[in-house]
């Protein structure tokens, strides 16, 4: 079954990150970013009959899809989970879009809100039945970042990729997000030295290049194109989607340095019945540095082993050849938890639209979103378009 052209995406709604959320609770800011999604797309909740959340990462309640559903007032015929960790913003997108065409539904809210949370971050636990309880945590809690920080030194070792062509990564997107007054690290631009001279975190990783943690929330609405241009906001349309997971720990990974965005991109572009060079924008998932340049590589923009070049040669900020990431990315825009996520989705939508002002690329078109859950676990490919090309 195609996907191809049958929903657009016609509201978006997102709070910018914050370190500190103060009071606020993850169904008060779904709420906040449901009413700004609404808003753009001036529809009303009785207008929503599906609803898609994320987890609630923090209180991981029982049946929160149907709590979320009920807090917003929402009587919907359809209402799910997703969880594919940072990879469930781009599959929600997609799954919307597949119930709307089988006649579940014909307006989904897809939905993110994450509070951060230190303690349970750095607390060690022990999932049950898992294969990370019986191999990985018995040498304590690793994390993410020892995961990506193996992936790239593979990287490094097989390709002879550099730590600056890794730093020229959270440059350019630093860039970005200097050009947008959401972002956390607005104002504070970086080089290449800058970033190799932080702190060094797990090696090779330098703090620079590894996101930074914070609250928020984000929203999109889906509906069917028939639907969409009676909308307010310009719809940016679902021309092509992709999902491909081939592990949960990474020692089951079949090849640290080959990301499932190989399958997911493919399947993805022949669906739009697009390729790589047609591309105005990509919007990558990038806890890390690393995982731009393995992004970059996997989805065919560069050949495998030469992402550390391509991006050492190439302009990715919003001005370059191939603008990555222009609202900074989670690596400068923030991480919101799954919210941040969802940054790469409502960021490709506003290019598309034209409304990004100071970091607008030119003649903007078509996008490339991916998501990426896990350590190079499970991901989600989009290609949106402003119009059904």
């Amino acid at each position: 079954m195609s996907l191809r052209g049958c929903a657009a995406i016609v509201g978006i709604g997102e709070l910018a990150p914050m370190v500190d959320a103060g009071k606020m609770t993850t169904l008060g800011m779904a709420s906040q970013v449901t009413s700004r999604a609404l808003i753009d797309a001036g529809l009303k909740i009785t207008d929503i009959d599906g609803v898609l959340a994320a987890p609630d990462t923090i209180e991981d309640p029982l049946m929160w899809g149907g709590q979320v559903a009920e807090y917003l007032g929402i009587k919907s015929n359809y209402v799910d989970i997703v969880d594919l960790g940072g990879a469930t913003a781009a599959a929600m997108v997609w799954r919307a879009a597949a119930a709307i065409k089988a006649g579940m539904c014909h307006t989904v809210l897809c939905l993110t809100s994450n509070l951060w949370n230190v303690e349970r971050f750095y607390k060690t636990f022990i999932p049950r039945l898992s294969t990370e309880a019986q191999y990985e945590l018995p040498y304590g809690p690793m994390g993410a970042n020892s995961g990506y920080a193996m992936i790239a030194q593979r990287h490094m070792h097989l390709y002879g990729t550099t730590p600056a062509q890794l730093a020229k990564v959270a440059v350019d997107q630093r860039t970005n997000a200097c050009h947008n007054p959401e972002a956390l690290y607005c104002g504070k631009p970086i080089t290449i030295e800058d970033v190799l001279n932080s702190p060094l975190v797990v090696d090779p990783l330098h703090l620079l290049e590894i996101v930074k943690p914070c609250s928020g929330a984000a929203a999109v609405i889906v509906t069917a194109s028939v639907r969409a241009p009676d909308c307010r906001s310009k719809p940016v349309y679902l021309l092509g989607a992709g999902e491909h997971a081939t592990h949960s720990s990474i020692i089951y990974s079949p090849d640290i340095t080959t990301s499932p965005i190989k399958q997911s991109a493919k399947r993805a572009f022949a669906m739009a019945g697009l390729t790589p060079g047609d591309m105005d924008l990509v919007s990558l998932y990038d806890c890390y540095t690393i995982t731009v340049i393995v992004s970059l590589e996997d989805a065919g923009f560069c050949g495998k082993g030469e992402g550390g070049p391509f991006v050492e040669e190439t302009d990715l900020t919003f001005k370059g050849k191939l603008p990555c990431n222009t609202h900074g990315g989670q690596l400068s825009w923030g991480q919101p938890g799954l919210a941040g996520g969802m940054s790469h989705v409502t960021e490709a939508v506003r290019q598309l639209r034209g409304i990004c002002g100071d970091r607008q690329v030119r003649d903007a078109r078509l996008a490339l979103v991916n998501c990426n859950g896990g350590i190079m676990s499970d991901q989600a490919t989009l290609i949106l378009g402003r119009e059904v090309y």
